[in-house]
């Protein structure tokens, strides 16, 4: 079963229900709120954790259980509940709204499954078995977070902030890229791991303001 990877965009304006309450179905949650997505949770009880999160209005919680006509204007749907039956029917009822359903340790009924994730900053890797092994998926990113640091955030803040610069300076495709590859191949990232981000700067000053690179 191979699944095809995107990364879903703007969820802060569309509705993502989560059906269920417990640990689960809070881990989750929070990874949508990681996303800024604008997240329902329906559950007649929950975690002391979305209990904190409805109250600072980070999310909205239907204290009750789930009824139909709940997933209308939904865009994703992720099932936390293990009743069968119940299950079932949110996943019916969740493909009539036209949304996209995730039930939880039921791969076959899924139209999409959620990666094991590793966030530095803007930087985001998430990793599949496609279902074959989700332990091994939980163990690569266990190494992934050892080895990918924040400076990689910090770094990719600094490039987000020359990006106007570098458009404006350099209009032709080629040779921005080129000098898009030159900045992410110099040595101001490991001045930044190194905790010399006053270095960074000045490196990455005298590369923007040196000759344009050749094209590749």
């Amino acid at each position: 079963m191979k699944g095809y990877p995107v990364f879903l965009i703007g969820l802060d304006r569309r509705r993502c229900v989560v059906v269920g309450g417990d640990g689960e179905a809070q881990r989750k949650v929070e990874g949508l709120l990681e996303c800024d997505a604008r997240v329902t949770v329906i559950a007649a009880r929950a975690t002391d954790r979305i209990h904190a999160l409805a109250a600072l209005d980070e999310l909205t919680w239907l204290e009750r259980d789930y009824r139909s006509g709940d997933l209308e204007g939904a865009l994703l749907v992720i099932v936390a509940e293990r009743e069968p039956q119940l299950r079932a029917r949110i996943r019916d009822d969740a493909r009539a709204a036209g949304a996209l359903v995730n039930v939880m340790d039921d791969a076959e009924h899924c139209d999409f499954i959620a990666g094991s994730v590793v966030r530095r900053g803007a930087l985001t890797v998430a990793i599949s078995t496609s279902g074959s092994a989700p332990a091994m998926a939980v163990r690569l990113r266990q190494r992934l977070e050892r080895e990918l640091g924040p400076e990689l955030g910090e770094f990719l803040e600094l490039m987000a902030s020359v990006r106007d610069r570098v458009a404006r300076r350099h209009s032709d495709f080629r040779r921005r890229r080129a000098l898009w590859y030159r900045l992410v191949d110099s040595d101001v990232l490991e001045h930044l791991r190194q905790g010399r981000r006053e270095v960074a700067l000045e490196r990455l000053e005298s590369l923007l303001a040196a000759e344009p690179p050749d094209a590749a």
